[in-house]
């Protein structure tokens, strides 16, 4: 059976191409499978990712998703593991980061790991165990309105110790600072401590790349994208350019947008400021019976001609609660991702070939409502969010160029940059 370096368990689409995205910049042939494949891999690849859409559903269903990714990753030969959530480490009190993490441990019987959601391309960094997002803590930065996954507390140690049995501790930046050699030894006097899961401290790339030797020897990893980048030169891979190639595109564009971070809402601004032909979807309009998606694809039909064009239900946080408030937190999320993802259906099947989606959940149910099994990944836009290239099962298997954008990621012209990016 042949061998790959990586194989990688994400908790949201967007995550998993984020993911994707940082090991390809570093030299690796990258292939993102949307659920659990059901067929052995059939691709010579260094690292696959598996993408699921567990990081807000009940944690006992997150656990069983994840081992049987692990399952198949380890059947196919991966030879660590890499367990991924998002930079803003945002999960519930019950989860599902620390469950998931635990299992992981248990299957591979593996007594140490580290996590840390560090990404400093992205502004975000770990400090003394403190989660930044750019210059403020975690719970200032906007995370703390999250409608799924507030975040209120920037602590990881103490938030990722309330979702574990086992014991959290810390590596933090002058363990860091001195480089790969004292990362390990402070792992050894973290176990003779009785810690398994260590919190571990990064504000630069150059942290990133001291971590990545310490962690060669480590079964599993848990973290953020960030420490994909010192991973590659583990198994003797170094940035090739031939890794992000992808077939030339086509067709029309467009974006799908059910993200309500302030980095989407901005952008989002930005796109109609442009002068970008924009529809809003109301949630409250879905609610009651009316056919948005129908009306969302005959205002787009005449348009798509003439340039991208956005449907988006991307709100300020008020709206958001309000909206909330009277449908329920979970019905509002998931009629607004069906209704979404129908509409990006419908744009593939009227010659969109060339979409951007932005948010995790509405890009795992775009992903699924086209039939997605499998992304090559390609360039970047911006940190974090690459081009991929993909067949759905539109019409006769029509192939795409899809960008699945967190809702935290990308500059405010994001919309309009990432059609240049393929010209």
């Amino acid at each position: 059976m042949a061998k790959f370096a990586l194989g990688c368990i994400a908790d949201d689409f967007t995550g998993a191409t984020d993911l994707a995205n940082n090991l390809v910049r570093a030299g690796m042939r990258v292939v993102q499978a949307i659920g659990v494949p059901t067929a052995p891999l059939a691709a010579d690849v260094d690292a696959v990712v598996v993408a699921l859409k567990s990081r807000t559903i009940a944690p006992a269903e997150a656990i069983a998703q994840s081992l049987d990714a692990l399952r198949w990753l380890q059947a196919q030969g991966a030879q660590q593991i890499y367990f991924k959530y998002c930079s803003t480490f945002d999960s519930t009190p019950q989860g599902n980061i620390g469950p998931v993490t635990e299992a992981l441990m248990d299957a591979l019987k593996c007594d140490f790991t580290i996590a840390t959601p560090a990404f400093p391309d992205n502004n975000r960094t770990v400090f003394k165990g403190y989660l930044f997002a750019g210059d403020v803590l975690l719970n200032e930065s906007g995370m703390q309105n999250h409608p799924l996954t507030p975040m209120t507390d920037p602590n990881l140690v103490r938030v990722l110790q309330a979702q574990c049995h086992r014991k959290v501790g810390l590596i933090d930046h002058a363990v860091v600072a001195r480089g790969a050699a004292a990362i390990a030894e402070r792992i050894g006097q973290l176990k003779g401590e009785g810690v398994s899961i260590a919190i571990v401290d990064a504000v630069s790339n150059d942290d990133l790349l001291r971590m990545g030797p310490a962690l060669a020897k480590l079964p599993l990893l848990t973290a953020g994208s960030g420490v994909a980048i010192g991973l590659p030169a583990n198994f003797g891979l170094a940035p090739s350019s031939q890794a992000s190639a992808l077939p030339k595109a086509g067709g029309r564009t467009a974006v799908v947008s059910g993200s309500c971070s302030l980095a989407t809402n901005r952008q989002v601004l930005d796109f109609i400021q442009r002068g970008g032909a924009a529809l809003a979807v109301d949630p409250l309009r879905i609610a009651a019976g009316v056919d948005v998606t129908a009306e969302a694809l005959a205002w787009a039909g005449p348009l798509l001609d003439k340039g991208p064009v956005l449907v988006y239900s991307t709100a300020e946080a008020g709206a958001v609660k309000s909206v909330q408030g009277r449908l329920g937190v979970e019905e509002a999320g998931a009629m607004v991702e069906r209704t979404i993802a129908a509409i990006a259906r419908g744009l593939v099947e009227r010659g969109v070939h060339q979409l951007v989606v932005a948010g995790g959940e509405t890009s795992g149910a775009c992903v699924q409502a086209l039939g997605i099994a499998q992304m090559q990944i390609g360039p970047q836009i911006d940190p974090g969010v690459p081009w991929c290239h993909a067949r759905t099962d539109v019409g006769q298997g029509t192939p795409v160029h899809i960008a699945l954008k967190s809702g935290n990621f990308g500059g405010d012209d994001f919309f309009t940059k990432a059609f240049t990016v393929l010209a």
